[in-house]
């Protein structure tokens, strides 16, 4: 074995090393991790005794780590790190280590196995500030054939004391719901075939200890940055180690490596934190902002309006120039008009794939709206869907040969809306794409494209062959050779609302439309799943109509407010015909969000346990004042209010209460509300971090928004 860049440890352990945590990998008989937890002295040696397995009866006869590419051949016989084959050859490669690379904080390795032609190059980098791991796996078929890939999968060891798992679940109108489980033996499976990240399978998972909540305990949490089809798991093996796997979920002959051709996985991002769930979710913060997003400009989140709800596909400029006039008077600084805008759209049976304005709507085109809007001192932005195709349309009309599928075969691929998906791996459809986006930004001053996918992948099939993968991997070169040319322009990744929210679409985009449903009942537990991995500036957050149109339920609107207000906050009605008061509060909770957004888009998140399960209590804090949200789900467990502790707070300072907005219902609450509600107290922080203060009696389906200012 050599080495490049520094020389390899000569106990034969590779020590990387962040802000908070130490990640130790033995190199023999196998790369594998060995210890990730709280940091360590780095300058001390290790002992192999430390990491010395038995052997036990009845067991092959040499113990095996758990290495970061698990191998049959060398009898792990949990789920392996790679399986394919060469004409049914080739199926059980045992690699070598040929080389370490290491640098401060990363590590890459070369293995080889000659025998079976294949090269696999693993990279590490653990992040100095934010403690998150990025792992890969790049496979190199160096035989002289074809090599059939059917699985790489990222490994990651955990403790054998993270007894519990939380996965996520959902579904349109209801992502990012979580489960905890037990891990205790066997293992827990999740596999996404739907062609998008997904609204029911997010590629996210946490293992941690029984006694891990919000503010205290360990854990490993992991995210797979991959917008197509995937596979996570977690396994306990019959001897007690237990392991996390992720993977891009691979069709039957998808990839096909010739000679000398490589395939990258998608990336792991992984943390370990010593401060439970709020540790995890503070660390993907810090690094989604500093590693993964990257805005166009320098400026603050604009607050947004969308027409959809307003008017669906009722187009009439005159119309949509009062709503612009409108929600200006709001405090509205984007106007994104939606669906219904390209020629003969006029309902969703049609028409997509025809990217022009639709001059029966817009007989003066687009450019006399922006225009209006503009001077109004809102940017303009325009939702699309490109990768989609009605058969009823001009461009299928003329181009059936460029719809993702299998019909050249006899086969006939259900709709989903009406619609299917071009297959963006045909240059000409991509060069199609590409050139009607670039000349509708070329040709409109439009700062923002809301780009929607509204329908998994079926029968997705490019010359025959599967191409989800491939299909992919196509969407990122359209939306990255798109930003080449127009850069500062944002977009926003929407796939019927949060089917397509991971961290490789982020780094091409700039927030997420986190769900289609606006119901802020439904929206409280959908952002706390969300937010776990995502801060709070990329996570679309609007207030929507009384009624919603996705549960019909009705809800006031200090709990619409207060719901939206924690993400990238916007709008989503029609404000012709309201009535005052609900102008007015409209305008008061956007005033709310301009007041907080440097703090909310900023700051350190948080959430805070609760005695009674339909509370959240949440918020966002920095050196100089602490916004807390309390929102009551259900009907509360008990009479009297639960109390409010907030160790969140420092200690030696003194903080100014003061409730910046309330149910009116209180009054009818409670006889009496506690003295502090009215009187805005100044207390030590150790007082409310150990005391507390006694929470009102609050009504199922309301909220209440608090700050804690530092006072000087």
């Amino acid at each position: 074995m050599s080495t490049k860049g520094s020389e390899a440890s000569p106990e034969n352990f590779v020590h990387l090393q962040s802000a908070h945590t130490s990640l130790i990998l033995t190199l023999k008989p196998v790369p594998a991790m060995v210890y990730w937890g709280k940091k360590i002295d780095a300058d001390t040696s290790l002992n192999d005794s430390l990491f010395d397995l038995p052997v036990g009866q009845a067991r092959l006869d040499e113990a095996m780590p758990l290495a970061l590419l698990p191998e049959q051949g060398r009898g792990d016989f949990g789920s392996p790190g790679i399986e394919g084959h060469r004409d049914g050859k080739d199926w059980a490669p045992v690699f070598e280590l040929m080389s370490v690379t290491t640098s401060p904080g990363s590590v890459q390795l070369l293995l080889s196995d000659p025998r079976s032609g294949l090269e696999v190059c693993t990279k590490l980098v653990l992040d100095e500030d934010s403690d998150v791991l990025t792992l890969n796996h790049t496979l190199t078929n160096t035989g002289t054939t074809n090599y059939s890939l059917q699985r790489l999968a990222l490994t990651l060891p955990v403790d054998d004391d993270f007894l519990d798992l939380i996965s996520f679940h959902g579904r349109w109108s209801h992502e990012f719901q979580q489960q905890r489980l037990s891990f205790k033996h066997g293992g827990f499976v999740q596999e996404n075939r739907r062609g998008r990240t997904s609204h029911e399978s997010f590629p996210g998972l946490v293992a941690l200890q029984k006694e891990t909540h919000e503010l205290s305990g360990n854990l490993i949490g992991m995210h797979l940055g991959w917008s197509g089809n995937h596979r996570i798991q977690a396994q306990v093996k019959s001897d007690g180690r237990r392991y996390l796997q992720a993977e891009a979920l691979l069709a039957a002959g998808e990839i096909s490596l010739a000679p000398g051709e490589s395939f990258a996985t998608p990336d792991l991002y992984a943390v370990f934190s010593a401060e439970g769930l709020n540790g995890m979710m503070q660390r993907f913060h810090q690094f989604v902002r500093h590693q993964i997003l990257s805005f166009p400009q320098s400026k603050l989140r604009p607050v947004h309006f969308n027409t959809w709800e307003g008017i669906y596909f009722d187009h009439e400029p005159q119309r949509i120039m009062e709503m612009a006039t409108a929600v200006a008077r709001l405090g509205v600084e984007r106007f994104i008009l939606d669906d219904g805008w390209f020629t003969n759209r006029d309902d969703d049976t049609r028409a997509l794939g025809d990217w022009q304005v639709d001059k029966r709507k817009y007989p003066e085109g687009l450019k006399p709206v922006i225009e209006h809007i503009n001077q109004l001192g809102m940017e303009f932005g325009l939702w699309v869907e490109p990768e989609m195709v009605s058969k009823n349309s001009a461009l299928f009309r003329a181009h059936p040969e460029w719809m993702l599928g299998m019909d050249e075969l006899g086969y006939q691929q259900p709709a989903g809306r009406h619609q299917f998906v071009l297959d963006l791996q045909n240059p000409d459809a991509f060069n199609y794409l590409l050139s009607s986006l670039d000349s509708l930004l070329t040709d409109h001053h439009i700062g923002y494209l809301k780009w929607d996918m509204n329908r998994e992948l079926v029968q997705a099939a490019h010359q025959g062959s599967a191409a989800y993968h491939g299909q992919t991997l196509a969407y990122y070169r359209l939306i990255d050779a798109l930003r080449e040319k127009h850069p500062y322009v944002e977009i926003e990744s929407c796939a019927s609302g949060g089917g397509r929210v991971d961290y490789e679409v982020l780094k091409r985009t700039h927030r997420f439309w986190t769900s289609d449903c606006n119901d802020a009942l439904e929206r409280q537990t959908i952002q706390r799943g969300m937010q776990l991995f995502f801060p709070p500036e990329v996570m679309g957050s609007h207030i929507g109509p009384r009624l919603s149109h996705t549960t019909r339920r009705c809800h006031d609107m200090s709990l619409r407010g207060i719901t939206a207000l924690f993400g990238h906050m916007g709008a989503e009605l029609d404000p012709q015909g309201l009535e005052d008061c609900e102008l007015r509060a409209f305008s008061k909770y956007i005033a709310l969000h301009k007041q907080y957004r440097p703090l909310l888009h900023s700051g350190t998140s948080f959430v805070l346990p609760s005695v009674d399960s339909g509370t959240h209590i949440y918020g966002v804090k920095d050196d100089s004042v602490v916004l807390l949200a309390v929102v009551q789900l259900t009907m509360p467990e008990h009479a009297l209010g639960q109390r409010l502790r907030l160790p969140v707070l420092c200690k030696e300072k003194r903080y100014r209460v003061e409730v910046v907005d309330a149910p009116a219902a209180f009054s009818k609450t409670m006889k009496h509300p506690p003295v502090w509600i009215e009187k805005m107290p100044v207390v030590n922080g150790d007082q409310l971090s150990q005391i507390g203060l006694s929470l009102p009696v609050m009504d199922p389906e309301s909220a209440m928004l608090l700050s804690f200012t530092v006072e000087p």
